[in-house]
């Protein structure tokens, strides 16, 4: 479980928190979106879970364990954050490189590693794009790219900024889809930001608010 308890963030040269006294939790197995107005702090909040950001003021609890003591290495181990914009993460030249890039500190065999990576492929039907560079796919694809070097890494958290942005319907419902696999069949936590109402009723188990 993620715990938020009763945190605080103030970035600097600003006058005043855009987070104050927030608490939640987000089990794993359960789809959680988070809302909230425009402005409410609701992607700093997905930034201070995966460790990128600090809290103020407050603690982060993964797991049982205090996070501020953990290096941001150490939080992506168990988180994955996948920002709303997917392509500011990528930067192997090809799918296959980018999803595999996550095992290759695993001490695993070469060929043990690709068989890994081919099975996680297949599983997010991406398998086709494997040779392909990561910037020529679509918005939708890059979302499954992202959210495949996640599961190579073996993280127990998925947490997504706006992942629908830019989708059309029929993507937006393999995402959800995804989602659900993921949540169900492998016990993973899920996290949305999103402002997509239909999307949330869809498969958000629960809603948070932020702000």
């Amino acid at each position: 479980m993620i715990q938020l308890d009763n945190i605080s963030y103030q970035y600097p040269q600003t006058h005043s928190p855009i987070i104050r006294d927030y608490s939640a939790s987000f089990e794993r197995g359960e789809i959680v979106a988070i809302t909230g107005r425009n402005g409410s702090g609701k992607t700093t909040l997905t930034r201070l879970m995966a460790g990128i950001l600090r809290p103020t003021i407050g603690k982060i609890m993964l797991d049982g364990a205090d996070t501020t003591g953990m290096d941001l290495y150490e939080i992506g181990c168990h988180i994955g954050l996948v920002f709303e914009n997917p392509a500011r993460q990528m930067f192997c030249p090809t799918v296959f490189e980018e999803v595999a890039f996550g095992r290759q500190e695993s001490g695993s065999a070469p060929e043990e590693i690709k068989k890994q990576t081919n099975d996680i492929m297949t599983r997010l039907h991406i398998s086709h794009l494997a040779s392909q560079h990561p910037y020529q796919l679509s918005r939708g694809e890059k979302q499954c790219v992202m959210l495949a070097a996640m599961l190579s890494r073996r993280t127990n958290y998925f947490i997504l900024d706006e992942p629908t942005t830019g989708l059309d319907l029929r993507t937006r419902h393999d995402l959800g889809r995804l989602l659900v696999s993921l949540a169900r069949q492998s016990s993973a936590g899920i996290v949305v930001v999103s402002h997509e109402r239909d999307f949330i009723k869809a498969y958000a188990d629960r809603e948070v608010v932020c702000g």
